[in-house]
């Protein structure tokens, strides 16, 4: 799709505090490839936007289930270039590379130059990148602490000219490999109000040199990932280890003004509520303890949402939509449509669709999940109700039956239901909290060396892009 359909504009500002009183900020651009909302007549295009919307998902929540065996510290590398990407510099002098922001991974990691099997086009509209290890990098070596770190201990394969080599194969096949540098990642540091001044911080970060699978299709092709996990190896544990940032951060993406904020650092205002991150798993897991359609409390067995391998709750803002176990999906779907009994649904693409007139706030209930520490999470109709041309809406969660064996009894809540509020991931006390948000507005980060408190605006590009995020990402201390 071209880009001015299929991308939205994010702009991601990173907020650094320097051992100066002053805070740094860095500014980048991150689109978003579809549009919550397609806003088409045509049925055959409808049709097309909702398939493309479940392969994206499809393949990533393979790679997601798939991550606890892979070699770099359990962690998958969700590399559909799915959702938001943004810019980053890179080198001495810098070059851009766009990249996928994702809070499902933890790797940042680049195409390098002769790369076998990396795409040179995007149909994205973007010109891709190729880095070269041969100008500002350094290669990392084998023995050396972050690869001993990544491995658990040196690898088999290490001689002593042997880079930190990694190899992540995903779910649905596709692959990448390369090795490991270091380099210096550029941003503009704040140096007064509106005012910035050039800075950087050495980050080490994967060199990829073989793609294989749909990572080499040009159609979504990116340079790369970044990625927002919680592994020591990740850009932000980088950051946080080198005293630039805490290792908090926060995102909030408008779909009804346009505008956001994506933000690292201690949020002070507003005040949000957590729930504790269930230990010793990859990714954001929660504990789902319920949920309720209305008035009415889903009959549910007790160990639903229990969490171990192939169970439990993952928060994933990189996932478009929200993927319930069969059970759960039936039981829901009857109980939000129980008004309706005579409804028509007719299936695009594993969605159900059906013809409705009105406001869909006013047809149907608020959904709300409920989680350890009396926590909830309210999804307005709104916002779990799709339109698809004049009066037909399509129900955005999804069937988890339908995904991959290993994910069916899985709960993946993603985009659909993580919009509209203001999410907090507080890695140091291993909580995660939300409220909903005017995301149009600002919040508050405080800067915890100096004491002071610095108010983050959201941002617009452009209202030309009717159905697109804006969003800014603030890195603060």
């Amino acid at each position: 799709m071209a880009p001015s359909r299929a991308s939205s504009f994010l702009l991601l500002l990173l907020l650094f505090a320097l051992p100066a009183l002053a805070p740094a900020t860095s500014v980048f651009q991150v689109r978003r490839k579809f549009p919550r909302h397609a806003g088409v007549e045509d049925e055959e295009a409808a049709e097309d936007h909702l398939a493309k919307l479940r392969r994206h998902d499809a393949r990533r929540h393979g790679r997601l289930l798939g991550a606890v065996d892979l070699p770099l510290g359990g962690i998958g590398l969700p590399t559909e270039t799915g959702l938001y990407y943004t810019q980053i510099k890179i080198g001495s002098p810098a070059k851009g590379y766009y990249v996928q922001v994702d809070t499902g991974s933890d790797l940042l990691w680049v195409n390098c130059i002769r790369c076998d099997g990396c795409p040179t086009r995007s149909a994205l509209g973007i010109e891709l990148t190729q880095y070269d290890p041969a100008g500002s990098g350094t290669t990392v070596g084998c023995n050396q602490p972050f690869c001993v770190a990544n491995y658990g201990g040196v690898p088999q394969y290490c001689t002593t000219t042997s880079p930190c080599q990694f190899q992540i194969t995903y779910g649905d096949g596709s692959s990448t490999t390369g090795f490991f540098v270091s380099d210096s990642l550029q941003y503009n540091q704040v140096s007064g109000d509106g005012l910035t001044s050039p800075a950087n911080a050495s980050v080490t970060f994967g060199c990829g040199a073989q793609l294989g699978g749909d990572l080499g299709s040009s159609s979504q092709a990116l340079d790369g990932i970044l990625g927002f996990g919680q592994s020591n190896q990740s850009m932000l544990s980088q950051l946080a280890a080198a005293g630039k940032v805490r290792k908090i951060f926060a995102h909030c993406l408008d779909t009804v003004r346009g505008g956001g904020i994506f933000a690292i650092g201690n949020v002070v205002q507003p005040v949000v509520k957590t729930t504790p991150l269930v230990t010793g798993m990859p990714h954001y897991n929660v504990n789902l303890k319920g949920i309720t359609v209305g008035d009415v409390t889903l009959q549910l067995p007790s160990n639903t949402f229990d969490t171990n391998k192939n169970t439990g709750t993952i928060i994933d803002s990189g996932t478009t939509l929200t993927y319930l176990p069969e059970s759960v999906y039936k039981n829901l779907r009857d109980v939000v449509f129980s008004k309706y009994q005579d409804m028509n649904f007719r299936n695009y693409q594993d969605f159900d669709c059906f013809k409705f007139s009105g406001s869909v706030d006013d047809g149907f209930p608020t959904v709300t999940f409920s989680f350890e520490g009396d926590l909830t999470l309210n999804v307005y109709p709104h916002e779990y109700l799709f339109q698809y041309g004049r009066d037909v809406y399509c129900v955005g969660f999804l069937n988890g039956g339908l995904q991959t064996k290993d994910g069916k009894d899985m709960v993946l809540l993603g985009d659909l239901v993580l919009s509209n509020k203001l999410v907090v991931y507080d890695l140091e006390n291993q909580v995660i909290g939300w409220t909903d948000y005017n995301c149009s507005s600002s919040i508050k980060i405080k800067d915890d060396k100096t004491g002071a408190t610095y108010t983050v605006d959201a941002h617009n590009i452009s209202s030309a892009w009717r159905f697109h995020w804006h969003t800014s990402l603030t890195l603060c201390w």
